[in-house]
């Protein structure tokens, strides 16, 4: 492990927060959105990951409202990013505040793209013109969940963030990513301790995902079934991927990511009618973390 990758694992700690919501640039939100990306910061969430294909136009105010807590991209497409456009904003960002930004690529999904095709040269490619305007390897991660991809992260990145995975998925990337890289998977959390209410509101907010082989694909690779990504989600499924019930047992659910190996866990919350900015449901989730 370099130094560079050894400081950002510092920097991000064991958790972060994984939010659309903050990703927007309307005017109108501005203040609200560095508001609570300050409390963040107070509640001691080591980054925000930046949900949806976002860049460092996204980043930037939240990163100047804050003087400590990193911002990640999660994910910038590279289908709709020139690589030297990249590297130039993010050298920017760098200069103003260094260590402050990290940049997530990822290759989408082929149903969200045209012209989609062999993602992983494409990828490849991507990271060969970001090498030649000059942004190093190690202020970079990737949405990866395959090996191919993971080994990717491992040689030409500081490492991954993969989404929409289980602690088993945590342990088989550890094992392929080695000790240096970092390893920080998304994780979703439901904040309600019933079972049938907990599960339908994770049930309903799976099935966009459902329909993107990329993940249905990663779920089959590590040990679920067609009949588990079937027809929603099956329970076995939901309780996979997904956080719910007591803050004990939420806890212990994301300890499992950390006992798999990963260095850092992006916790997305869940909601039925999702808030603009769910900050009371933030702060127990960093009360429960404490």
């Amino acid at each position: 492990m370099n130094d560079a990758t050894a400081s950002l694992k510092d920097s991000v700690g064991r958790y972060g927060v994984w939010s659309a919501q903050l990703r927007s640039v309307d005017p109108d939100g501005a203040g609200e959105r560095a508001e609570a990306v300050a409390e963040l910061e107070r509640l001691g969430f080591g980054a925000v990951w930046l949900g949806g294909n976002t860049s460092a136009q996204h980043a930037a105010p939240l990163i100047e409202a804050t003087s400590r807590i990193v911002v990640g991209t999660s994910i910038q497409s590279i289908w709709e990013h020139e690589a030297a456009a990249t590297a130039a904003a993010f050298a920017e960002l760098e200069v103003a505040h260094p260590g402050r930004f990290v940049l997530g690529l990822g290759v989408s999904h082929g149903p969200m793209v045209g012209g989609y095709e062999r993602p992983y040269s494409t990828m490849v490619g991507y990271l060969d013109d970001l090498d030649k305007a000059g942004m190093r390897a190690d202020h970079r991660v990737l949405a990866a969940l395959g090996p191919k991809m993971l080994e990717l992260s491992r040689d030409r990145a500081a490492g991954a963030i993969p989404y929409l995975v289980t602690p088993e998925h945590t342990a088989q990337a550890r094992e392929r990513l080695g000790e240096g890289p970092l390893l920080a998977p998304e994780f979703k959390v439901v904040l309600d301790s019933d079972p049938a209410r907990a599960r339908a509101t994770a049930r309903a907010y799976l099935a966009g995902y459902l329909k993107l082989p990329n993940y249905t694909k990663n779920f089959l690779n590590i040990g679920f079934t067609d009949a588990d990504v079937a027809d929603g989600g099956s329970d076995r499924l939901i309780d996979a991927v997904f956080a719910w019930g007591d803050d004990d047992t939420i806890r212990a659910r994301v300890d499992a990511f950390h006992d798999a190996g990963a260095d850092h866990v992006a916790l997305q919350l869940v909601e039925d009618d999702m808030a603009p900015l769910p900050r009371d449901g933030w702060r127990r989730l960093a009360s429960l973390l404490a």
